[in-house]
């Protein structure tokens, strides 16, 4: 049986069996299921069609005896001349000594390594006397480590294929793997590791990419449907003249963006089931405007509403914001840390006895003293900064409240697929009219001085700027430039007219939030920032954002940066000063000064960083899928994800026969039996 220990396969013992739990294996199917991480492919092509650098095959005739030489401590090198389509080429070994009592003049070699095409010379990696065949032979090759060697394992894998391979089961329907043209489980499981070709690997990836994100979705679409099917009676029955009157009032028009967002939150509210929905949009593209009307929807549905943001300032800047909004129509207040005694307690009473409509405050909302007496709706900004439990606890404040999450980091939609596949996404992917779009430029620390008098010119006609540093004191290992440094240094530089603050992580929150209030009344007109300022404060006045070492940053970052400024009518300017020394970083700052679609950049940000930096490793959440890669399998990704919906939606998991063998892997795995939050 599959789920018996590994040590039931002939060859393994109890050591080996022990050693293969460094790699999480402990059952036969963990060691079926244990792919290699790539594959090596033994091709001899002409040497018209090798690519510089690349990892190449090629196969010809030695003309010389190889000549060693030695460097260093136990460091030597090899050289020998082959002879490749009547052209000579120079082979390389390092720290093969054997080698040349192996290789001899007149012995036809295939040689696998790193090719210069400058030099017609390759950097040998692997060898083999005599010739190969002419048809690519694929070498699978296996993350290992501690005590496992590759051998061993491949040996192992080969066993446990004989004795066990005709007891892996297909778990798709067979109308499934025709539509698709991808192969059964257990002929696709013995092509991974074992290959025959390039087309029969190709349609094997396909198999297992497909298998791991429909089993992906299929939890994800169970989880959601039983979180709806937990919160029914949940309708908000609001009224749309008020509505129609509200947004009328607006002294802007709604983007057709902002409408399509609003129609799905307004519909999810008049649903039966609670609202689980992430609002995305860039910096500036309306949210409040959209959060707002769901708002003033809940209150014409005679419920309440919270708003929930990470700092008080950013609080301070919605209230003030939604007071502007609804005028007489509703009671909205303030509830910070800040606000204590006897005002605390006139508000906690009021939201108590539903005098309050709307409550705008920090994590001070989810304090246990906070009643609310019909909360209809939640709005939780900037969601990303709120962890899992504080979010929980603001839903669970009233019956059942439609929970709305915003977030101005745009997210791909591969990754929004996969990371908040419970949710249901809205995309407000286009801006107001009339919005002027900052210009961004890239240049390199030596016209720092440039900067500093385009910052001087524009400061003293009224405006402010940011300057963001990656570090808060200077760092031996780092050679960049550092916030309080360059703060001390700009101190110097400016006049005394002209005020610079200073901002960082480790300082206290009321520190932060005393200079920022500063900033944005115009006390400071520029402060040098760590990233702290990444989120958050509406500051109309800043109109230059100056990024020090910006190749350290994701694209995804510095959009954010970036959009720190160009809130008010006037011209904003973006100033990425870096010189990046890989390719990767140099295309970083190219697209910056492309393009300010935040859509765009992250789609590029998620191609040039993968999944796990675009969230932070350890706070991503992703599924590590062992096949599937979800930036380049993102059509499979969709149809998986349409798929495991269809599956769901009708029921065919219960109902339909062929759907039997996924519903048990799933029960297996106790998909059914997970608590909901």
């Amino acid at each position: 049986m599959l789920d018996n220990s590994v040590v039931t396969i002939k060859g393994i013992g109890d050591k080996f069996a022990e050693d293969l739990q460094s790699l999480n294996i402990y059952t036969v199917e963990d060691l079926l299921f244990y792919f290699p991480s790539r594959y090596d492919v033994l091709e001899i092509q002409p040497l018209s069609e090798l690519i510089h650098e690349d990892k190449v095959s090629i196969e010809g005739r030695v003309l010389n005896a190889p000549s060693l030489s030695f460097y260093g401590r136990k460091k030597s090198r090899l050289t020998f001349n082959i002879e490749v389509e009547n052209i000579a080429v120079k082979a390389v070994m390092f720290n093969r000594a054997f080698a040349k009592n192996q290789i001899k003049m007149g012995d036809v070699v295939t040689l696998t390594g790193k090719w210069d095409a400058h030099r017609l010379q390759i950097t040998v990696s692997n060898y083999q006397k005599g010739s190969i065949e002419k048809t690519s032979e694929i070498q699978p090759i296996y993350s290992i480590r501690g005590d496992v060697t590759s051998f061993r394992l491949k040996k192992a894998i080969q066993q446990a294929i004989r004795e066990q391979a005709n007891q892996v089961e297909e778990i798709l329907p067979p109308d499934m793997l025709s539509a698709y043209k991808i192969p059964n489980r257990m002929g696709a499981m013995k092509t991974m590791h074992f290959p025959e070709s390039r087309v029969a690997l190709k349609h094997a990836r396909r198999r297992f990419t497909y298998e791991e994100f429909l089993l992906f979705q299929l939890k994800i679409q169970i989880l959601r449907k039983r979180r709806r099917e937990a919160t029914v009676g949940n309708s908000q029955h609001y009224d749309a003249m008020k509505l129609e009157t509200f947004i009328s009032k607006f002294p802007f028009s709604l983007t057709n963006a902002q409408k399509k967002s609003l129609n799905q939150i307004l519909s999810d509210m008049k649903s039966p089931y609670r609202m689980n929905r992430l609002l995305q949009g860039d910096v500036g593209s309306g949210k409040t405007a959209v959060a707002g009307v769901a708002l003033y929807a809940a209150i014409t549905a005679k419920k309440q509403g919270a708003l929930m943001v990470p700092t008080e300032i950013l609080a301070e800047q919605h209230f003030q914001s939604l007071t502007e909004m609804f005028g007489d129509l509703a009671r909205v207040e303030l509830l910070t840390g800040s606000i204590k005694g006897k005002r605390r307690k006139e508000i906690l009473a009021d939201v108590e006895n539903h005098q309050v409509h709307i409550l705008v405050g920090t994590h001070a909302l989810i304090q246990d003293d906070v009643h609310f007496e019909t909360l209809g709706l939640v709005v939780v900004d900037e969601q990303h900064r709120f962890g899992v439990e504080q979010r929980r606890a603001l839903s669970n404040k009233g019956l059942h409240p439609d929970v709305l999450f915003m977030t101005a980091t745009p997210i791909p939609r591969t990754l929004a697929i996969t990371a908040f596949g419970d949710m249901d996404v809205s995309v407000i992917d286009e801006m107001p009219a009339g919005r002027k779009e900052i210009e961004t430029y890239w240049t390199k620390a030596n016209t720092f001085d440039r900067v500093l008098n385009f910052i001087a010119k524009h400061v003293e006609a009224g405006e402010q700027a940011y300057i963001i540093c990656p570090l808060i004191e200077e760092s031996d290992k780092l050679d960049i430039q550092d916030a309080v440094d360059l703060y001390n240094q700009l101190e110097a530089y400016y006049p005394p007219s002209i005020q610079v603050g200073l901002m960082h992580g480790r300082l206290h929150s009321t520190e932060k939030e005393e200079i920022m209030k500063e900033f944005a009344a115009n006390k400071v007109q520029i402060l040098v920032s760590t990233t702290v300022v990444e989120v958050g404060v509406n500051v109309p006045n800043a109109t230059i954002m100056v990024i020090y070492d910006a190749e350290r940053f994701g694209l995804s970052q510095l959009h954010q940066l970036r959009g720190r400024v160009g809130r008010g009518d006037k011209q904003s300017y973006c100033i990425l000063i870096a010189d990046p020394k890989s390719e990767n970083g140099k295309e970083r700052m190219r697209i910056m000064t492309e393009t300010n679609n935040g859509f765009k950049l992250s789609e590029e940000d998620l191609k040039l960083r993968g999944p796990g930096d675009f969230f932070g490793t350890k706070q991503s959440g992703l599924p590590d899928f062992k096949v599937a890669d979800m930036i380049h399998d993102y059509r499979a990704l969709e149809t998986a994800r349409n798929d495991a919906q269809e599956i769901i939606e009708f029921n065919l998991l219960e109902e339909d026969p062929k759907y039997e063998p996924l519903r048990t892997l799933l029960e297996n795995e106790g998909v059914f039996d997970t608590v909901l939050d």
